[in-house]
């Protein structure tokens, strides 16, 4: 027992979760083999998930949720992991957002999730992490909610996603020219996709654009009316139908003032060449 790796919770969220499953492997007095055979694993991935080596995903937790008895505890607690570095409201949105019929987004200055390659995600993230707004682990937990919100909407029928970027979406260039051109040759692939539709607010637009901010409203299966939207340090979910329809209102008066498809891939792709 004495050469046990001891455990800084505060450091790291993979760190709490080990200790947590730790501190109940303990108590009921087992082995790390003994409850690897009870959960199905070895014990050498039971060592890794303590010790914080390894990240627990979500259907692991569950398992040791069911073998330790506790309800829905690890599990809550690895969502909770994953969504440290969000904004209020952010992880009911991703959760409405995975089951939406129709997804519509508008959004300035930087390429949208759902839209991001991972090393444009990445370069977001590692220059918040410079800044000291977030840790490593909370990056790597972005980066991955990235991946895996664009893997939820590989689904049978898929969403219809409607996007709107701000011409300055794509003057950025986040994360030097290389990162930049595979960005923007994603964006022209999102564009053929049939289930999709892409356009760009251009600067000329000026005070006739209708939002300031980055929006998007969901339409569920049911037809009801969600929205978020955000500025750098809040997020608002908003639930009440009544309320996201003049905010559909104006996503419409955005599109007709918007380019065309054809004419936002246009300027796209001579932004993509200059990137070359």
């Amino acid at each position: 027992m004495s050469n046990r790796k001891q455990l800084h919770p505060e450091r790291s969220p993979r760190e709490k979760f080990g200790l947590l499953v730790r501190t109940l492997r303990d108590e009921r007095g087992w082995t790390q083999e003994e409850l690897a055979e009870r959960v199905g694993c070895t014990g050498s991935h039971i060592s890794a998930v303590e010790t914080g080596r390894r990240a627990a995903t979500q259907q692991f937790a569950r398992k040791l949720d069911r073998v330790f008895g506790t309800g829905a505890r690890l599990e809550q607690q690895i969502q909770a992991a994953r969504y440290t570095a969000l904004l209020e409201g952010f992880p009911e949105y991703v959760a409405r957002e995975a089951h939406a019929a129709e997804i519509r987004l508008y959004e300035v200055g930087v390429i949208p999730g759902l839209l991001q390659t991972p090393q444009y995600a990445a370069a977001i993230e590692d220059q918040e992490v410079k800044r000291g707004a977030i840790t490593p682990e909370q990056a790597h937990e972005r980066v991955a909610l990235v991946e895996s919100r664009q893997a939820a909407l590989v689904r049978t029928p898929p969403p219809l996603v409607f996007v709107i970027l701000d011409e300055s979406c794509l003057l950025r260039p986040v994360g030097g020219r290389s990162v930049m051109g595979v960005q923007l040759a994603r964006l022209l692939e999102f564009a053929d996709n049939p289930h999709t539709a892409l356009h760009v607010a251009p600067f000329s637009m000026a005070e006739r654009r209708p939002y300031t901010l980055p929006i998007t409203i969901l339409t569920l299966p049911d037809r009801g009316l969600m929205a978020y939207a955000q500025s750098s340090q809040h997020g608002h979910f908003e639930r009440e139908s009544a309320a996201v329809v003049p905010m559909l209102a104006a996503y419409h008066q955005l599109h007709v003032g918007a380019l065309s498809q054809d004419a936002s891939v246009d300027m796209i792709d001579q932004i993509r060449k200059g990137t070359t």
